[in-house]
């Protein structure tokens, strides 16, 4: 089907998690990938179950997110998570594939579940475009390093990093109807008037490379809990190059 584009070859017990390998492709406002049904119904349900299981059992774990970026917000980095489902977020696998998609090369990966509270403001639009700062040497070209909390300053001994890739996985009700609040907007600039609606529709996902056009936002929550996973690839701040997704 037009707009559509297959992701590369994967293991077979990675393959035999998707439920398809097909991903739809969109221009505007600017480009971005979007997926429905990512996951079979199996270990769909596997996730949502790790999610509620860690929501009951390890509230703990769960910071407040940055007020400016995220008011409302809670989350607790992949890195905790490795012994369930959600560790397949951390996966070679998983960021080979949507690195792939994007055809974007990474040095450094931050991951994160995501829970907002009913009523959660929205957020003003950004585009994740700009440095961050990691701790330790560069990691190795068949590296996967995960990073839960990178600096948003200069700090002694850090290296610097660009965001090239952020994807959204959404872990909320598949029977969501406009007006329940829990979007992702996608706008063409920071002031523009209307935006692109992405519904947080359970087992579904966004990605696009962060780039000074990329300008997107969170639509508040009405009355319902929305979860999600965040996860977001860098590159060497000297390595990175503007392009857009094919």
């Amino acid at each position: 089907m037009s707009g559509e584009r297959r992701t590369p070859a994967a293991p077979q017990w990675f393959a035999d998690l998707l439920a398809h390998r097909y991903w739809v492709r969109r221009a505007l406002p600017f480009p971005h990938i979007y997926a429905r049904d990512v996951f079979t119904p199996d270990f769909y349900r596997r996730l949502t179950g790790e999610v509620e299981r860690v929501r009951r059992d390890s509230p703990q774990l769960f910071s407040p997110r940055d007020a400016e970026e995220q008011p409302g917000a809670a989350a607790v980095g992949l890195s905790q998570l490795r012994d369930g489902p959600l560790a397949v977020f951390l996966s070679r696998e998983w960021r080979d594939m949507i690195a792939n998609v994007a055809g974007v090369g990474v040095a450094d990966v931050t991951a994160a579940l995501l829970t907002d509270p009913p009523g959660s403001p929205g957020t003003a639009p950004g585009n994740g475009y700009g440095p961050v700062w990691f701790p330790g040497d560069e990691p190795a070209p068949d590296e996967i390093r995960i990073d839960d909390n990178p600096l948003r300053s200069a700090a002694p001994g850090g290296r610097e990093g660009m965001r090239v890739l952020t994807a959204t996985f959404y872990l909320g009700d598949t029977a969501w109807q406009p007006g329940d609040g829990g979007e992702t907007m996608l706008y063409e600039s920071a002031d523009a008037a209307t935006g692109r609606s992405v519904p947080p529709l359970g087992n579904s996902l966004v990605l696009f490379e962060c780039t000074p056009r990329s300008w997107y936002a969170f639509v508040g929550t009405g009355a319902a809990e929305c979860h999600r996973v965040e996860l977001s690839l860098y590159r060497p701040a000297g390595n990175t190059q503007e392009r857009s997704l094919p």
